[in-house]
């Protein structure tokens, strides 16, 4: 597995992920994603809590465009993408798409950027080694 592979992560929607008529919050769209980011970092070995223990560093959203296609609807198999498409000294940039996995249309799309901050002072810091190595 590279850093620039498409990355899948499985989503159900539950009752609690859909408002009143029964489709998914949009800002609900923002968790299956920031879940997809997360599993693509472990899938990589890459925990944030470790991340942040051993070099001092968080990941923080710094710029997000959604674009919103169709509407999820509760109990749907829903099938999140991930794939960096660059890394920086200080921040990746993603593009993510959520699609009903039963007929691979996609609902929602996003691009992503993170950016490394110090876990004390929350400003910009670089990306430490070991993951950038990997990613480059």
């Amino acid at each position: 597995m590279t850093a620039t592979d498409i990355f899948y992560w499985p989503v159900r929607v539950y009752y609690e992920d859909t408002d009143a008529a029964g489709v998914v919050y949009y800002a609900n769209y923002l968790k299956f994603f920031e879940r997809a980011r997360t599993e693509w970092l472990r899938a990589r070995g890459f925990e944030q809590d470790k991340m942040r223990e051993e070099h001092g560093v968080l990941f923080v959203v710094s710029r997000l465009q959604v674009d919103y296609r169709r509407p999820a609807k509760f109990n749907d198999a829903l099938r999140v993408s991930c794939v960096m498409r660059k890394c920086g000294a200080a921040s990746m940039n993603f593009h993510q798409v959520a699609e009903r996995t039963s007929d691979q249309i996609p609902l929602s799309q996003a691009t992503v950027q993170i950016v490394c901050v110090d876990a004390d002072s929350f400003k910009p810091t670089p990306i430490p080694n070991p993951m950038r190595s990997y990613f480059l």
